[in-house]
């Protein structure tokens, strides 16, 4: 079947214009409305220079099907999440790229409740009613547009996730990488005991300082510089559209995602015993040996948001995690929020009375990993074959990838969606050396 460039697994994405432009953002405004037989579509936008001229032809073509539209603006992909059973929405859009550089831009789509539209459920649609010119008529009462700011309400909702008398009056490095998170912070500011140091605050679409992606170690560097200076308890950091953050202890050491599922789930389960907690199998031991200890019920799913939205609904999950900072909440529509772990962090720090080093340094110590490595090679699938024919010795799970299980070590190889990519993933019991030897192993074997 023929394709458009721009479709991908979760979202249309790619550079402007010459794979995102106003002419497509409109045909998918139209296309979307029809598929979704929509009546109310909420739409909102990065602080990409791109984001507002397509936000203005996507909502040209969902008017011109007869459907509302309902704008707020510069916005966090959470705050889209909110936005769509706030209004009671059909559907709502997303015009962002996160971390991608300026002149990248993207749609991502939802439908109602905030249920993840991606291209194996219903983006594959879209795409062909657009190949095909069949996107209905123009409506003859064209749908209206309204711009509404829904920080306030949006504030209101995640403040329920958390206990601000609970917390104590710390000082956290803040870093918005220039993206769309500053004013959710300042809002929330206002509400906190604590003092926040700012970096890169304010939204600016030209990416000044690097693109918004803590996963990036020069992009780290900022804000360990910025902790290490104002002698903060602990740093945070932001993706662009602020629907993941990374977290730095109070010596500026980066601290991997994995550990945080862990403290998230230990938070939650602290108020709700016997909840299940869903986790991706590219890191796995840590997050099942605190969920068990802390009286909860580990679930895995595959990765990706798609899959472990659908396991939390299929189980009514409280909350799942992923080590890529991605974390999903059911009180928040089964969907992820990169302000919810902060706030939850913060009260967890208070009640535990501990550093964050403390908290995380028993799990890296009980279960060492290598955090996620990329190799780029000819053929991933030949290699991932190899790989499970190798270690064909381990316990093999298929569900996500290859992940091979020995009794004091095991790892995960998993395939980009997108570029010709191995994602490796190793941990150990209680082994650092054990670890980085088997990472080395795994590495020079793939890149063979």
């Amino acid at each position: 079947m023929e394709r458009i460039p721009g479709f991908k697994a979760y979202d249309i994405r790619g550079k402007v214009p010459s794979e995102l432009n106003g002419d497509l953002a409109y045909k998918v405004g139209r296309a979307v409305a029809k598929y979704l037989d929509a009546k109310l579509i909420v739409i909102g936008h990065d602080v990409r220079p791109s984001s507002p001229e397509l936000s203005e032809a996507l909502a040209k073509g969902l008017t011109d099907a007869g459907c509302d539209v309902i704008d707020i603006g510069l916005c966090g992909t959470e705050m889209i999440y909110f936005a769509t059973p706030h209004f009671n929405a059909d559907g709502s859009v997303m015009i962002t790229a996160s971390h991608n550089p300026p002149e990248y831009n993207g749609l991502k789509f939802v439908r109602e409740g905030s249920k993840p539209l991606g291209y194996d459920s219903g983006l594959n649609e879209v795409e062909k009613m657009i190949l095909n010119d069949d996107l209905g008529d123009i409506a003859e009462v064209k749908g209206a547009v309204q711009r509404k700011d829904v920080m306030d309400e949006f504030i209101r909702h995640i403040n329920k996730f958390y206990n601000p008398d609970k917390i104590a009056p710390f000082k956290v490095v803040v870093n918005a990488g220039n993206g769309c998170v500053g004013p959710a912070l300042d809002r929330l500011e206002k509400l906190l005991p604590i003092k926040m140091v700012k970096v890169f605050h304010e939204p600016d679409s030209r990416f000044p300082n690097g693109v918004p992606n803590p996963l990036l170690p020069e992009n780290r560097q900022p804000t360990i510089d910025a902790i290490k200076e104002s002698g903060a308890d602990l740093g945070v950091a932001w993706d662009g559209d602020y629907d993941r953050c990374f977290f730095f202890d109070e010596h500026g050491n980066f601290i991997e995602g994995y550990y945080i599922v862990a403290l998230l789930a230990k938070s939650i389960l602290r108020n709700h015993p016997g909840e299940k907690i869903v986790y991706d199998p590219r890191l796995t031991w840590n997050t099942v040996d605190v969920v068990t200890k802390a009286g909860g019920v580990p679930v895995i799913s595959k990765s990706g948001h798609a899959f472990i939205k659908q396991k939390m609904r299929e189980v009514n999950a409280i909350y799942g995690g992923e080590m890529s900072a991605h974390h999903y909440f059911r009180e928040n529509s089964y969907s992820d929020s990169g302000l919810i772990p902060f706030l939850l962090i913060l009260q967890l720090l208070s009640e535990e009375n501990a550093k964050l080093s403390e908290l995380v340094g028993e799990m890296i110590k009980a279960y060492p990993c290598s955090g996620e490595i990329n190799s780029k090679i000819p053929d991933p699938a030949g290699k991932l074959a190899a790989i499970k024919e190798k270690y064909s010795d381990g316990k093999i799970d298929e569900l996500d990838g290859v992940s091979v299980e020995y009794p004091d070590w095991r790892f995960n190889v998993r395939m980009s969606n997108t570029e010709p990519l191995l994602r490796l993933n190793v941990e150990a019991r209680g082994d650092i050396e054990l670890m980085r030897k088997k990472t080395e192993e795994l590495l020079n074997f793939i890149r063979s």
